[in-house]
């Protein structure tokens, strides 16, 4: 999971460059076609961050199971920060964004909640079998 992740936030030009225009040729179609203007490139492109480290915030999650999910968040606004500031550094075509921290966060917050609801549900289904 990290490799993909390193190679997209160190990668030399923002990689959603290759398809700006075709991603912008079809929010055009969907806002024409009755989707809102606030489902927009940036929207797209926030959803994007918070998925990218929905998987973060899973598998630290499993990891570390006596972590709460907030220490987790933490955790990927760790990573996110190291990421930004990296980009800041030492690439020229990319940019450092608060936002991206924001984002980033989310989704590990997302996928360390979704380990404690799916963690709960599994405990509920196994009570019921213990007592018969």
């Amino acid at each position: 999971m990290m490799i993909p992740l390193a190679l997209i936030a160190f990668w030399p030009t923002p990689v959603d460059q290759p398809i700006q225009g075709l991603l912008a040729r079809i929010l055009r179609f969907l806002h024409r076609n009755g989707i809102p203007d606030w489902f927009s490139y940036r929207f797209v492109e926030a959803s994007a961050n918070v998925a990218l480290f929905i998987p973060i915030g899973f598998i630290s999650s499993l990891a570390f199971l006596q972590k709460p999910w907030w220490r987790i968040g933490a955790f990927g606004l760790l990573i996110s920060g190291c990421i930004e500031l990296g980009q800041l550094l030492f690439l020229k075509d990319r940019f450092a964004s608060p936002g991206d921290l924001v984002t980033n966060a989310s989704g590990a917050v997302i996928g360390a909640l979704l380990v404690t609801a799916l963690l709960k549900k599994l405990q509920a289904r196994r009570r019921p079998a213990a007592d018969l």
